[in-house]
């Protein structure tokens, strides 16, 4: 699935964070917990060179608590890295960011300098609900959904620090096409960018095989079937999510499944793991690796005129031609 959301005033804080990076002390960037690597801004990661930076897993009630852990020993294996978890429901554990900035630099902190640090993230990932807990005061506009927040502000927090908000933002493309599924069902991106059937079956192909128990609890299922389509089916003839003459309506129950992830009525779940990513890495650079030699293949093609030994005669004789021809005009003109 290919994400087609990308608003202008994304592009533009992209370069904004950009331009702003070199007077930036620390970097908060903030990740959904069930989605860390998905979730994370390639662009961000590019320019950010040995900024120090705060990674904070959001949402951290809704992802499985076994798989975050391994997201938090994986993230902070990267030098200059800490991780934090963190959810809308513990404003007293949000704050202790604010300490573990001075813990970070403890030059600054030392000294009578102001901190400046700057935070970053998707959109929907409760980065403006974790700002204004931060300062103690609403200075972020929250909503349920994304892109919210559409210009850049600096904050005043107190005890020397300066926050920079910026824009929730994307990137032009999402290269790996799983992380386009897993930002859909989450919610990182508006509902009008997708189709709720193919995200819908995308999640339920993914809970059968990592979740199964969750399921069968959550639409009290006997059993849980081999493929998503039957799951669906069964799922909705336990909801009425039913067409005239009984027919499953697919859309519906697509819908239902989404949402209720997202809300976590289904449980705790995580859509990816440290050793899922390493796998589709290592595809996606054999894929580009493959792409990339077919590509110098057909320039070669080009070079040499055609892959055919026919075309390639045709060629040389025509060459033959010309150069005949030149040779009787230049002999008349003798």
């Amino acid at each position: 699935m290919s994400i087609h959301w990308y608003p202008g005033h994304m592009h533009k804080a992209q370069k904004e964070i950009k331009e702003l990076l070199p007077q930036v002390d620390l970097l908060i960037e903030v990740l959904d917990a069930r989605i860390p690597y998905s979730s994370e801004n390639p662009a961000i990661a590019a320019i950010r060179g040995d900024t120090p930076c705060i990674k904070v897993l959001s949402k951290s009630d809704l992802a499985d608590p076994d798989v975050t852990a391994m997201w938090q020993a994986h993230l902070e294996q990267e030098r200059g890295v800490k991780t934090f978890t963190t959810t809308t429901e513990q404003p007293q554990k949000m704050k202790q960011i604010i300490d573990l900035c001075r813990k970070m630099l403890p030059e600054k902190d030392a000294s009578i300098k102001t901190i400046n640090t700057m935070i970053c993230g998707i959109p929907n990932v409760g980065k403006s609900t974790l700002i204004n807990i931060l300062a103690e005061r609403i200075i972020a506009k929250t909503g349920n959904e994304p892109a919210v927040t559409k210009a850049q502000q600096r904050i005043n927090l107190g005890s020397g620090i300066i926050l920079f908000d910026t824009p929730g933002i994307l990137w032009p493309k999402v290269e790996n096409p799983q992380s386009s599924y897993r930002l859909a069902t989450t919610g990182a991106i508006k509902d009008t960018a997708m189709e709720y059937d193919d995200v819908g079956f995308f999640a339920a192909d993914y809970l059968i095989k990592a979740y199964p128990d969750l399921l069968k609890e959550r639409y009290k299922l006997e059993h849980i079937p081999d493929t998503e389509i039957e799951f669906l089916e069964m799922a909705a003839a336990q909801r009425g999510a039913l067409r005239a003459g009984g027919r499953v309506n697919l859309h519906k129950i697509c819908e239902v499944l989404v949402n209720e992830f997202r809300s976590g009525k289904l449980g705790r779940i995580s859509l990816e793991t440290p050793e899922m990513i390493v796998k589709e890495e290592a595809e996606m650079a054999a894929a580009e690796a493959k792409k990339a030699e077919e590509k110098a293949l057909r320039k070669e093609r080009f070079k040499t005129g055609s892959l055919t030994r026919d075309k390639k005669a045709q060629k040389e004789h025509r060459i033959e031609r010309v150069q005949r021809r030149s040779k009787e005009k230049q002999a008349r003109k003798k």
